[in-house]
């Protein structure tokens, strides 16, 4: 994409469209840098993991029990064993198990040379040097064995590049034994609200002001999706002090957000001081709410710019479909498109055909699993209490005109429930 007003002019692109121009800002994810284990969370590997060591290193006990090795003169399991020692997790028994010997052997704890098979604790009873398997005819040749490797084999992929640590993966990297791992740099995102009507919280709220809420919002889903903030307050209806503040930030982060003054009114002058700074990329897209949204790059650093819209919900919105994604591709993630899942409308929604609409929802599981969802109510792109009920937004496509109770929906959850999903 050539970012250029010329290249779009007043042309309405799709949510489709917008998305992939968005993510021609990025084309490419940050520099790498090694960071330790407890500072992992949430970073993004820049190289794959192999493992060094079989895991488990050792073909270990799955239950507390007895170890034995499986007679094969004719398949079939004795009653009585002899009780010749014990092996404890950490430990490891030397020598090899006779036919018809047995040990004592706790959850973790190394198999014996010669065995094969573990007999789980409330199946044996211990007395006077020997046990007694009850129910031997239930007894399987190999149950309750964890084989070593059978996780992970040495010299195998632990974890792609591309992967997102979350808590799982944080465990397994420990279990690998490395202490660090090369992840993408976090994205420096600088954040500003527009406006002379806009007051931070805490301050007297003039006769014609309102509380800055965006800019909390959009710092919550900065860090949400693995940026770095950087709070620069509230910005004037003042052209020169935009210009200054904008040309600043492109030269301190990786990506710039603000919030209001990008629609056609006089006083809003994002788009006007854009043209000074950068140059815009895009700014209508069929989408409600999000109308009007400023794209761009800002500066020789041709830093990404998003000029977000003042409505609360709407700058969420946008946030959500096109700033996140290219938030992702900054820190290498392979998968930058937003989660989705389907579901079936709990009653009539409205919808206006040649624009997709973005209804914040509530999906559950249904008596029967299906998955269901609802509107929050009333969808004012001003009403910020719509998002804090809402767990999803359903999006209705641009040919759709209303979805019909039981229809199926597409949904977007906010909770990290699809990772891992294909892409």
């Amino acid at each position: 994409m050539s970012l250029s007003c010329f290249d779009f002019g007043e042309r309405m692109l799709t949510v489709d469209e917008a998305r992939a121009a968005a993510l021609e800002l990025a084309p490419r994810p940050l520099g790498d840098e090694w960071q330790p284990l407890q500072n992992l969370h949430g970073r993004v590997l820049a190289q794959s993991l192999v493992s060094p060591i079989d895991v488990p290193q050792n073909t270990n006990s799955a239950m507390d029990g007895i170890a034995l090795a499986w007679p094969e003169a004719d398949g079939r399991l004795p009653e009585s064993w002899a009780l010749v020692g014990e092996v404890l997790a950490g430990h490891r028994h030397v020598g090899r198990l006779a036919p018809g010997e047995c040990l004592r052997i706790t959850t973790g704890a190394p198999l014996p040379i010669g065995a094969d098979t573990v007999i789980m604790r409330e199946q044996v009873e211990l007395h006077d040097h020997r046990a007694r398997v009850q129910h031997p005819d239930s007894v399987r040749k190999g149950q309750h064995v964890r084989f070593a490797g059978e996780d992970i084999a040495r010299g195998a992929i632990a974890l792609a590049a591309g992967t997102r640590l979350g808590s799982a993966e944080l465990g397994l990297v420990a279990s690998l034994g490395m202490a660090q791992a090369l992840v993408h740099r976090r994205p420096r995102v600088a954040i500003f609200s527009t406006g002379d009507e806009v007051t931070a919280p805490g301050e007297p709220l003039p006769a014609a002001g309102i509380f800055d809420a965006n800019r909390f919002s959009l710092a919550g889903l900065v860090a949400e999706h693995g940026g770095e903030v950087c709070d620069l307050g509230i910005l004037p209806d003042d052209r020169d002090v935009m210009i200054a503040a904008l040309a600043g930030a492109a030269g301190d982060a990786d990506l710039v957000i603000t919030s209001g003054g990008v629609s056609v009114g006089e006083a809003d002058q994002v788009r006007a001081v854009l043209a000074e700074v950068g140059e815009l990329g895009f700014w209508k897209i069929a989408i409600r709410p999000g109308r009007p949204l400023a794209c761009g790059r800002l500066g020789t650093q041709q830093t990404p710019f998003f000029g977000l819209p003042g409505n609360p919900v709407a700058a969420m919105v946008t946030f959500l479909q096109f700033v996140a994604p290219v938030l992702r591709r900054l820190q290498g993630s392979e998968a930058p498109d937003p989660c989705r899942l389907t579901a079936r409308a709990e009653s009539d929604l409205p919808s206006r055909k040649g624009r997709v609409d973005f209804l914040r929802g509530i999906f559950y599981s249904d008596a029967r699993g299906q998955l269901r969802v609802r509107s929050t109510g009333h969808q004012g792109s001003g009403i910020l209490s719509s998002m804090v009920a809402a767990n999803c937004l359903i999006e209705i496509a641009a040919d759709c005109e209303n979805v019909a109770r039981d229809e199926v929906v597409t949904i977007q959850p906010f909770a990290d429930i699809c990772r891992g999903m294909p892409s």
